[in-house]
């Protein structure tokens, strides 16, 4: 899925503008960056409600393909310009995280793969 069918189903906004030829895979949801940690997928979507810095290092490290804050929540100053300085997209959209993983979901996409 491209990153605007991703925006689209969800509709989200960007917050960065990102390159149009990102394909995103399979999704993830969690609010623990140690649960993150575990992923051994790298074309996933991380959507969570924590806006922190630690959730841009963290896809950093994993190499994630994009950020998607749910539940209207907006990342402060900080996080968006460290996510803009690692080129990492991010998006927001007010559904909760429940019914933003049941629509995307319900097009098809899977998790994200973690390791056992």
């Amino acid at each position: 899925m491209t990153i605007h069918e991703f925006l689209k189903i969800l509709d989200a906004e960007p917050l960065i503008p990102f390159d149009d030829s990102v394909e995103i895979k399979r999704a993830f949801t969690s609010n623990m960056m140690s649960e993150v940690l575990t992923l051994q997928d790298s074309d996933v979507a991380l959507l969570t409600t924590l806006n922190n810095p630690q959730v841009i290092r963290t896809v950093e490290m994993l190499g994630l393909v994009c950020i998607c804050f749910v539940s209207g929540k907006f990342p402060p100053e900080e996080t968006v310009n460290l996510a803009r300085s690692k080129n990492i997209p991010i998006v927001c959209t007010s559904l909760c995280l429940f019914e933003a993983s049941g629509r995307l979901y319900e097009v098809g996409m899977r998790g994200g793969r973690q390791r056992e």
